[in-house]
């Protein structure tokens, strides 16, 4: 993605945020503002709307999945999460509608460029499906089946994340459908696929 984001950075250590000032000021983006916790992450946005936030989720105060929760109900801003280790509860958590990236440290810059693009590419395909939806809750809700459907489609068809896009709005523009409807269609395929249970495999002796 060749463009400049003006990118807010949250994280409790110093060191991280001077990390992230460096990193991205190499990759040719400007840190619109730093935060030491979710707090100032929240209080920073109301002030200063950046175009991306990268904000470390154990933090004082707020931590980071509540302060994306709250900057969400003010704002629709693509956030990446950033986290020391993995954690199923963390995770589940991390599904919040404006999480489009995560990371686990320590972070290698070109993981952190390749997280950014893949978050841009995500909030402007959300961006696509919030303009065909017509409001936000409902968006945050087809997101879900939408990244589904990419996941199929990936697999089945070997395809990456923005061809699978692509070509679901395509199948959508030819059969003027939805995005949902499309994405809909092609999870219940899958099912339709999918292996039989024993209980299917041998059903009850008609006789009994």
């Amino acid at each position: 993605m060749n463009m400049t984001l003006n990118i807010a950075v949250a994280d409790d250590e110093p060191r991280m945020r001077d990390y992230y000032g460096e990193a991205l000021t190499r990759m040719g983006h400007r840190v619109a503002f730093t935060a030491a916790n979710g707090r100032e992450l929240i209080d920073g946005c109301k002030t200063t709307r950046p175009d991306l936030i990268v904000t470390d989720i154990k933090m004082p105060e707020i931590d980071g999945i509540d302060a994306a929760v709250e900057i969400g109900k003010a704002d629709t801003i693509p956030i990446i999460l950033v986290s020391a280790y993995h954690d199923e509860e963390l995770l589940c958590r991390a599904k919040a509608g404006q999480i489009f990236g995560f990371l686990v440290k320590p972070i290698k810059q070109d993981d952190l460029k390749a997280a950014i693009a893949i978050a841009m590419q995500r909030f402007d395909e959300f961006k696509t499906l919030r303009n065909e939806a017509g409001e936000l809750r409902q968006a945050l809700d087809d997101r879900k089946y939408i990244e589904r459907a990419k996941g199929v489609l990936m697999k089945k068809a070997g395809l990456d994340e923005e061809e699978a896009f692509k070509r679901l709005r395509r199948i959508a523009r030819d059969g003027n459908q939805k995005l949902i409807e499309v994405a809909r269609m092609i999870l219940k395929a899958e099912a339709a696929f999918e292996p039989a249970t024993g209980t299917e495999k041998n059903p009850p002796d008609s006789k009994s």
